[in-house]
């Protein structure tokens, strides 16, 4: 399921390799909700996709296509702890530039959440 959400942007963050095949960039967007109080709502890019905020900077209206994914995971405890995650399709500029934005040649958005093994990647 996607959603899209504009807003500006409020920090990026550096790519990190957390594992050898997985490699994270978080961002946050401040979202007006029409109220007294902005929204900041960080979002993850992984895989090729974190280039995609290469080209911004704090400051820039963005547009932002993402998925919300949830799964459940069990610790070596035993202990059950549950974890979300907004994860980035595509990025773009409300200016109409795009950056990370469908080319027609973008893979197809997976039917299934990133699997990380036994521990979670954060």
């Amino acid at each position: 399921m996607g959603f899209r959400t504009t807003g500006k942007i409020h920090a990026i963050f550096d790519a990190e390799q957390k594992t050898e095949r997985f490699r994270l960039r978080e961002f946050v967007i401040e979202i007006s909700d029409g109220g007294r109080f902005e929204q900041y709502v960080k979002f993850q890019l992984t895989g090729d996709r974190c280039e995609a905020m290469d080209g911004y900077s704090v400051g820039d209206e963005v547009e932002v296509e993402f998925s919300l994914r949830g799964r459940e995971w069990t610790a070596p405890s035993g202990d059950i702890r549950y974890f979300n995650s907004l994860d980035v399709w595509t990025v773009q500029a409300t200016s109409d530039r795009a950056v990370g934005g469908p080319t027609g040649d973008e893979p197809p958005m997976p039917s299934e959440p990133p699997h990380f093994g036994e521990e979670p990647p954060f």
